[in-house]
């Protein structure tokens, strides 16, 4: 009986020591950092010396083209010169749209998106840096409508709403007024032009893109703010990677200029490059 009692005695202290044994080296791997992966964006910028941007056309003032010679400039393209002279990398820029930039990023065509709304979908599929600005939602009417002072103004069956299809245009306009009568487009210069040949009373649309919108085609009305005020971030979009030191620098990138207003400088400088001058901008339109 002793025997067997020391024994299982013995076997018992040896599991113990071997549990305890095994907890540091748990621990420690449960506690320690992630290793940059291989190839990681960081990495990949900085060797190769070039930061590939994604640009759109028709996307002003993110994104403009000029026609004649192909060259781009916009306020991503100011920001996009501002992140690669820190890295002393070039700008690279591919032609990119609103709807494939999540795929480029993933498909390692390009390094970094601007101007991307973060969503959970989006979420699942890419990271986000922090906000490179907050704007606001706007109702841009056609000549001759009543400015609606909040969006039960405009969420009446007479009402005509023009959208572009699948926007966080159209998201808004169905979320706020979805008793009025909304018009999807293709595109958000067809929405645009149904406002300004009377097909539809307004245009749902942000008022960083309304602002040059209103210059560019005096056949419009007038720029509307409804209450209460609907805003929404745009931040920069990253490929998602073991490493976290590409979104992290650009994190911090963002929220530095966009505290030292430096973010609205960039954004001031491409509107005044479309007619848009600081006075244009009412005061309840921030970013």
């Amino acid at each position: 009986m002793k025997r067997r009692e020391m024994l299982s005695h013995a076997a018992l202290l040896g599991a113990a020591t071997a549990a305890t044994a095994a907890l540091p080296a748990r621990a420690f791997a449960q506690a320690a950092p992630v290793a940059p992966a291989a190839g990681s964006t960081m990495e990949r910028v900085r060797k190769a010396g070039a930061l590939r941007m994604g640009v759109i056309v028709g996307q002003a003032p993110y994104f403009t083209k000029n026609l004649a010679d192909g060259t781009w400039s916009g306020a991503c393209l100011s920001m996009a010169a501002d992140i690669a002279r820190i890295l002393n990398v070039k700008v690279e820029t591919v032609e990119t749209t609103w709807g494939n930039q999540i795929l480029d990023l993933q498909s390692n065509k390009i390094d970094l998106a601007f101007a991307v709304n973060p969503t959970p979908e989006r979420a699942l599929m890419v990271d986000f840096a922090t906000p490179i600005l907050v704007h606001s939602f706007t109702a841009v009417t056609r000549k001759g409508f009543a400015k609606p002072a909040t969006w039960q103004d405009l969420n009446k069956p007479e009402v005509r709403i023009s959208v572009d299809m699948g926007s966080a245009h159209e998201l808004i306009a169905r979320r706020y007024a979805p008793r009025a009568n909304i018009l999807a487009f293709k595109t958000r210069d067809e929405a645009v032009l149904a406002v300004s040949t009377g097909r539809a009373d307004c245009n749902v649309v942000l008022a960083i893109l309304a602002l040059p919108m209103l210059k560019k085609n005096p056949a419009l009305g007038e720029i509307a703010i409804p209450r209460p005020i609907l805003t929404l971030p745009t931040n920069i979009a990253v490929r998602r990677e073991a490493d976290p030191s590409w979104r992290d620098f650009l994190s911090v990138w963002a929220d530095y200029n966009r505290s030292m207003a430096q973010t609205r400088e960039w954004f001031l400088q491409s509107l005044a490059e479309l007619g848009v001058q600081e006075d244009d901008i009412p005061p309840e339109v921030q970013f």
